[in-house]
């Protein structure tokens, strides 16, 4: 599971560190945010290969930092809704799951982000006792997600795609906690290293046998973590403060809000 994002960091220095442009229309600035919930604004890289020339020939490939909505909207999707409880796709099963396998065959990206939260239950029984944890890469870039993504329109408005109201959508794929996650969570994000950056996000290649060699947990040493405050369960609290690590760990936590 992977359910609340912090994503301050401009758009434009993002692209900056990881070698790629800024798509059109994103603004460098962006609008940081320590708390982001599923169905907010993500940015992702995806590569295409403009053609060059009138023969149809493409040219070199071309990565792009967009901003996506969090929450996968595949395109036969009737209602927008229907991502809201696509945040996640499951490693083990995105090459098979009707809503997930034609985006993992062509349609790759990586999700960037600063760091994400998790909740720990020091109850197991009970499901309202959790505490919140901070998770960011240990060398302190980005994170670079393994992602999907879609774009749908109202098809009971129009038979053709207005550029207008194009929605952008996107998931997280998640896998088995690592080293570094399972003392809080079984779940994480898989995290891709630069080395998988050619392959995953090369639209010509579907071979989904191949790519899920990919979806594997973070070996120890990627991520830091550490306890914060409670105030992170809601997503109406927002800010830097939000970072702040908490000592010693409370024992509980109010309930989780989405």
């Amino acid at each position: 599971m992977c359910g609340r994002i912090d994503l301050h960091t401009p758009p434009a220095q993002l692209a900056r560190l990881l070698d790629v442009q800024l798509a059109q229309g994103v603004d460098p600035d962006g609008a940081p945010s320590w708390n982001v919930p599923p169905t907010h604004r993500l940015y992702a890289i995806t590569e295409s290969r403009p053609l060059t020339d009138d023969t149809g020939s493409a040219g070199d490939p071309v990565r792009v930092l967009d901003q996506f909505r969090w929450g996968l909207v595949p395109h036969w999707a009737k209602d927008v809704r229907t991502g809201n409880k696509m945040i996640n796709a499951r490693a083990e099963t995105v090459a098979k799951t009707p809503a997930y396998r034609s985006a993992f065959a062509a349609h790759r990206c990586l999700v960037v982000v600063d760091g994400f939260y998790e909740w720990r239950r020091p109850q197991p029984s009970d499901a309202k006792s959790k505490v919140p944890y901070y998770f960011h890469r240990a060398d302190g870039r980005p994170l670079t997600f393994a992602g999907l993504y879609e774009t749908w329109w109202d098809k009971s408005r129009s038979a053709e795609p207005d550029p207008e109201t194009l929605l952008r959508t996107c998931t997280i794929i998640t896998t088995g906690a690592g080293p570094d996650m399972v003392e809080v969570h079984n779940r994480m994000p898989v995290i891709l290293e630069t080395d998988v950056f050619d392959a995953w996000l090369d639209r010509s290649c579907h071979d989904t046998d191949f790519l899920r060699t990919f979806l594997l947990p973070a070996p120890g040493g990627t991520l830091e973590k550490y306890s914060i405050s409670t105030e992170v369960n809601s997503p109406r609290n927002d800010g830097p403060q939000l970072l702040t690590p908490v000592e010693p760990v409370p024992s509980g936590v109010l309930q989780l809000e989405l």
